[in-house]
């Protein structure tokens, strides 16, 4: 009986939060577990994927090919596929990819343990095997969006959007918690519409309010808030708090009226000044992580240097950005045309990139003579390398802590900042 099993997960982090939990149960089959090894060699490997744009479609299917090639050499003996990708295109891809042996959905993965013969185990559904570090950890409190955005096939592939109970929650983060985790990054595509079906109203700042009284539970991150119709009570919360951590990660997308309205946000330029005018006087400190879009269609030189102002203006902290990709089946794929050339939409996306690149290193500069609160994740050999609670894992910029003493990872350390970059900060531990 084959007893070993490779997980490779691709996409976001609400994706890998699916692939800790398949682990757990392949852990409690009593299955030999490994996630993303440096070379696959399980007789089982399951591939969860990502379909949210074509580059990360590209990305799966390439992962697929290859292991498919190693199981035709006899390295693997048995190839599954899960995820967004197989759930938006599962027709295709069973008729296109035989190497396969069976896919499944965003949500069906459980049927892959009793495929093999085993029992998934309700009892462990809030339950993970952390492929993070030990000390920080994800927390996926819904699924799915009712937003319905011209260019996002996000609803296409999740759904409605659906909440996990609270009580639920806060039995997973103080089972983390036990297990040593010291921050804890809620995430769901959609924050803001947290708590509505289940409750009739948003239940954030509850959530979070709640999650901040669990005694070792040192850093609350929040990720993926929606700007219409924002939950305002999730402010006083963040502002109240020690443990919750001055950053918000709220995808803004445009701030041209024309450009927002196809793309049906829901929201203007003022509104969206507004919001984020009321969110910094509210979070005193607050660093706003936020993602652009370029090169959607409608989008002329007008809209896009209304864009750039808008950065100039906005001045964020954290920002990243990308170009429009047409998505079968949105709204946009079927009522705009993608005329906007490939090579402009790319020189767009490196103008705004390198402007937000100075306006990133001005903000670096500015935590220079700071003493600041760092989070050790590991020992490079030349620095530790760490983050402040204004730095989400692997998105955001890391401070480099000197050696001139020994440190811990793991724990927190006050840093005097030293030195900037646009992307880093290099400092020395008290």
């Amino acid at each position: 009986m084959m007893r070993t099993v490779d997980v490779i997960s691709l996409g976001c982090s609400k994706n890998l939060v699916d692939s800790e939990k398949l682990l757990r149960q392949f852990e409690a089959a009593g299955f030999t577990i490994r996630h993303n090894p440096h070379e696959v060699s399980g007789e089982i490997v399951v591939v969860n994927t990502c379909g949210f744009i074509a580059d990360a479609q590209e990305e799966s299917i390439n992962t697929i090919l290859s292991l498919g090639q190693l199981k035709r050499e006899g390295r693997i003996e048995r190839l599954y596929v899960m995820g967004c990708l197989a759930e938006r295109f599962m027709a295709d891809l069973v008729a296109e990819l035989p190497e396969v042996d069976k896919f499944y959905g965003k949500f069906d993965w459980p049927r892959l343990l009793t495929d093999l013969g085993e029992s998934y185990r309700a009892d462990l559904a809030r339950e993970r095997v952390l492929t993070t570090l030990p000390h920080t950890a994800y927390l996926k409190i819904s699924e799915g969006c009712n937003r319905f955005c011209a260019f996002c096939a996000i609803p296409l592939i999740t759904g409605r959007h659906t909440s996990v109970p609270i009580d639920a929650l806060l039995e997973e983060s103080r089972n983390l918690v036990a297990k040593g985790v010291k921050e804890i990054n809620v995430i769901a595509q959609d924050l803001s519409s947290y708590g509505l079906d289940l409750y009739g109203e948003m239940r954030l700042a509850e959530l979070v309010e709640r999650m901040a009284a669990i005694d070792g539970l040192q850093w609350i991150r929040l990720h993926y808030a929606y700007p219409t119709q924002f939950p305002w009570d999730i402010l006083p919360v963040m502002a109240s708090h020690d443990n919750v951590c001055k950053y918000l990660d709220i995808a803004l997308q445009h701030i041209s009226d024309p450009v927002l309205t196809a793309m049906r946000r829901h929201i203007t330029r003022e509104q969206t000044l507004e919001l984020i005018d009321r969110m910094r006087r509210e979070v005193p400190g607050l660093h706003l992580r936020t993602t652009l879009m370029v090169g959607f269609p409608g989008e002329g030189e007008r809209e896009f240097e209304e864009l750039k102002d808008f950065v100039r203006q906005a001045r964020f902290e954290r920002m990243g950005a990308f170009a429009y990709s047409e998505e079968a089946g949105t709204y946009a794929a079927e009522h705009y045309s993608d005329d906007i050339p490939d090579d402009v939409k790319q020189a767009r996306l490196q103008e705004i990139m390198e402007l937000q690149e100075g306006i990133a290193l001005e903000q670096q500069e500015a935590k220079v003579g700071q003493r600041l609160c760092v989070l050790i994740d590991s020992d490079d050999g030349e620095y530790y390398v760490g983050r402040t609670q204004w730095d989400s894992p692997e998105v955001d910029p890391e401070v480099l802590v000197r050696k001139t003493r020994q440190l811990t990872v793991g724990e927190f350390y006050d840093v005097d900042i030293e030195e900037a970059m646009p992307f880093e900060l290099i400092g020395t531990a008290k």
